[in-house]
């Protein structure tokens, strides 16, 4: 995402250095939708998957419906747009399936039973592999499994957030279903790289999110000096340890750090290296507990689209 939109600017030759450095790394799963950009960053990411589509598993969204100039019309989980939604993102990526293919957020007035049938004849179809749901609640992940096998759900996960996510986790767990965490490093609030406001860029939409907000941001900065004090006694980066907490919480949980620096991609790996006891998991948990963030995940109005 970070690549196209919402985090400042990027570089297109560096974003796709990334991509490929990852990819020669071992990153086997590409995660990325068609608002970002909008549509710029799905093109992006054809481009550089061109000549090594088959060492990836691709997954792109569908939902959050917009423009070209970038306006937004509105969440759309009607059956016909989910139908022109893939076909558009299958021209723009450069390919002829998608490997998962999420419903990025839910329509609340169109009964999920009706877009994931729309998402099944996909399936059908051969354009998409697998399917998945982004930000939906478990009773929505319950009637939308009864459709069609999801086989992924994808939802805020961190240290520093997690309550939606451990009530998540009891539905997919129970139906077997994969959990992607995004924002796995609390949008770099885990990392340590930011410690006021200044440090974000101008034209990053960090500056406007509830948790960077001035009342905010000190409050959750100071939650994260566990995570650096165990970051010293491992010698790494705080960011690898809130990685390496995630990972500690089951194989089934599956964290897409974004980055647009070939150089994060080496040091986000890292973390797969880092073994936290059961006794350093229970002290970054303890210290920063489910509820601790200050400030929302979303502002207000964007809220009201998360976790239908």
């Amino acid at each position: 995402m970070g690549m196209s939109e919402f985090y400042g600017t990027a570089d297109e030759g560096e974003a796709i250095a990334t991509i490929h450095r990852a990819i020669e790394l071992g990153v086997t799963f590409l995660d990325t939708a068609d608002m970002y950009g909008p549509f710029t960053n799905e093109r992006l990411v054809g481009r550089a998957i061109a000549d090594r589509r088959d060492k990836v598993v691709l997954a792109t969204k569908f939902g959050n419906e917009r423009n070209e100039d970038g306006s937004w019309v509105g969440i759309n989980g009607r059956p016909e747009y989910v139908h022109k939604a893939c076909d558009a993102s299958l021209e723009r990526l450069g390919t002829d399936h998608i490997d998962l293919y999420y419903q990025h957020r839910v329509d609340p007035s169109v009964p999920i039973e009706d877009t994931v049938g729309a998402m099944a004849e996909l399936v059908k179809a051969g354009k998409v592999r697998a399917l998945g749901l982004s930000e939906a609640k478990p009773e929505t992940i319950q009637r939308a499994h009864k459709v069609h096998p999801l086989a992924a759900v994808q939802s805020e996960y961190s240290l520093l957030y997690r309550e939606h996510a451990e009530e998540t986790l009891k539905i997919t767990r129970a139906l077997g279903i994969s959990y992607v965490a995004y924002s796995p490093l609390g949008r770099s609030l885990l990392t340590g790289t930011v410690r006021q406001a200044s440090d974000i860029p101008e034209g990053d939409g960090r500056g406007r999110h509830p948790r960077f907000a001035a009342d905010n941001l000190g409050r959750n900065l100071a939650k994260v000096s566990a995570i650096e004090s165990v970051a010293r006694e491992k010698g790494c980066k705080p960011g690898q340890v809130a990685l390496a907490w995630l990972l500690a919480q089951g194989a089934d949980i599956v964290p897409i750090p974004g980055t647009k620096h070939p150089e994060r991609v080496d040091q986000n790996l890292a973390a797969l290296e880092i073994q936290l006891s059961p006794d350093e998991v229970a002290r970054l948990s303890a210290a920063m507990p489910p509820g601790a963030a200050a400030g929302g995940r979303y502002a207000e109005a964007q809220m009201k689209a998360v976790y239908l």
